[in-house]
């Protein structure tokens, strides 16, 4: 998984749009160089150079105008600190498939500087109201899809796998960052093997799907709203610079168990089983039986829960990020709920109540 990188840091004042604030003078240079190197080429007004957002990771990105009225976005992303070789590889994927994408329009590798087509001010997540009467089903069956249509494009050997060392390693960010970073617990011996025991049983699980290009970070926020003047106006896809070849349960988990927004469980099965529906008629590998691949989907969310609550800590602990802790609870109400439905990760679920110093009231549980 990637970190939820397209969104937006609050910015300081120096930020706003407007004007720019840098973390060196050094860079400063190197960008109003490159901005005048590349100005008259792409018809671009470097004056209107401003903030438009930041990620969890090292980038940020830039809007700018050009001279016939439209705009164009910049990522600022220093070469010492990230590599943007994925993100331009991604995003001729994702035009490869099909799918409404920023386009290249100029790599600098050696600076860290990018131009890209502007896919507009708005993400689907700003269309999403939680406390709505009803939830927006035309928004998600729009992102289904998408997500459809991305993984028919599916070629073995293009991307990296989603193997079983990638999962481990997720996992882990678990009891490191959220476990002991975080919470301050150093489990014993006794909860050390539930939780191996349950990792163990999870990577076997998410490794037994087919494998298709995963996003990563299906979710609203990486999902652009059409500007109103945009002949195209199917729903834009961001941040795909992680993506893997692995689980076809992982994107639509993601985009159900979002980590910013939640919906009860009927709107998130209904969608899943309309997903499922539709992935069938296009001949993507899902098993015949739903409730097959609702499980599958299921024990795949736990390993993104697990995950995200371990990166929402390092961001919090490491890099000073500490909005992203604030939603945490949400996965980790998303972890104990899916844990509690099956007897194999019901330790789990135990074992999250006494990291969160809860007791839970028992659920239906579900067998294999």
């Amino acid at each position: 998984m990637s970190t939820p990188s397209s969104i937006p840091d609050t910015p300081s004042p120096a930020c706003l749009p407007g004007s720019l604030s840098w973390s060196s003078p050094e860079r400063a240079a190197a960008f109003a160089l490159w901005l005048d190197s590349v100005a008259n080429r792409h018809q671009l007004v470097p004056s209107s150079a401003r903030f438009a957002a930041a990620d969890a990771d090292f980038r940020r990105y830039l809007r700018v105008d050009t001279v016939d009225g439209g705009s164009r976005i910049i990522m600022d992303a220093a070469p010492e600190k990230m590599r943007c070789d994925a993100y331009v590889r991604c995003a001729e994927l994702v035009t490869q498939a099909g799918l409404k994408g920023p386009q290249v329009l100029q790599w600098s590798p050696e600076v860290g500087f990018m131009l890209l087509t502007d896919l507009g001010e708005h993400t689907l997540m700003t269309a999403l109201d939680p406390e709505a009467a009803a939830p927006p089903l035309d928004h998600y069956l729009q992102a289904v899809d998408v997500l459809v249509q991305w993984q028919l494009a599916s070629t073995p050997d293009v991307l990296p796998a989603y193997d079983e060392a990638l999962l481990r390693r997720e996992l882990n960010l678990f009891p490191e960052w959220y476990v002991q970073a975080h919470k301050g617990i150093t489990l014993n011996d006794a909860q050390n093997k539930i939780l191996h025991s349950a990792f163990d049983a999870i990577i076997a699980n998410n490794l037994a799907s087919p494998s298709v290009y995963v996003h990563r970070d299906f979710m609203p926020r990486n999902l652009m709203l059409a500007r109103a003047n945009d002949p195209d106006q199917r729903l834009g896809v961001l941040d795909f610079q992680d993506a893997v070849y692995g689980p076809i349960t992982y994107d639509i988990a993601s985009l159900m168990r979002d980590a910013f927004i939640s919906w009860d469980e009927a709107f998130c099965l209904d969608v899943t089983i309309r997903y499922w529906e539709k992935a069938r008629r296009a001949g993507l590998p899902v098993p015949e039986d739903f409730g097959d691949f609702y499980r599958s989907v299921e024990w795949m969310g736990v390993q993104r829960h697990l995950k995200v609550a371990g990166i929402f800590a390092r961001l919090t602990l490491r890099d000073g990020k500490p909005k992203y802790l604030a939603d945490t609870p949400r996965f980790i109400q998303y972890l104990h709920s899916a844990c509690s439905r099956y007897r194999e990760l019901r330790p789990l679920a135990r074992l999250i109540e006494q990291i969160e110093g809860v007791q839970q009231q028992d659920v239906f549980v579900m067998g294999r």
